[in-house]
């Protein structure tokens, strides 16, 4: 038995382009699946995927070895491709991605926000969300940057 141990988990939060309400209530579970699907396949375990018409969350465990920038690239072109061929011909992903740390004591807290997020949507738009989950995370940022 080798000697490294880890515990690697990440929240990933990503926008379609422009936010527009491209993933439909008719196809959102599939997309999920794709997307739980192309994390599996890159040695990656989905803990939880969700979200609304106009972005996903994620929580995903994964190796040390396996760069999160890399995981997220390959999650935005695959599962972009696959929208744009089965579902929506102009679909696409917004650049960029937020993404933030999870410790094995908050697992089951976030994968209960990302399983609520329609409820959630009911109340606060994305860009609220993300600014708040930036400020939880103590993440400078400049509001310009979020449209």
């Amino acid at each position: 038995m080798g000697s490294t141990f880890s515990s690697l988990r990440a929240h990933i939060v990503f926008s379609t382009k422009d936010r527009r309400p491209f993933i439909h209530d008719s196809w959102r579970n599939d997309l999920h699946a794709y997307l739980g699907g192309t994390v599996r396949g890159l040695n990656a375990v989905p803990e939880a995927v969700g979200g609304v018409a106009d972005h996903v969350h994620l929580l995903v465990s994964y190796r040390p070895a396996l760069a999160i920038s890399d995981l997220v690239r390959e999650l935005k072109k695959a599962s972009s491709v696959w929208s744009a061929e089965t579902h929506e011909k102009q679909f696409g992903w917004q650049d960029g991605y937020a993404v933030f740390s999870v410790s094995t004591s908050q697992k089951e807290r976030v994968v209960t926000y990302i399983a609520n997020q329609e409820q959630h949507h009911h109340q606060a738009g994305f860009r609220e969300e993300l600014e708040e989950l930036l400020r939880r995370h103590e993440i400078d940022f400049k509001p310009e940057y979020l449209d």
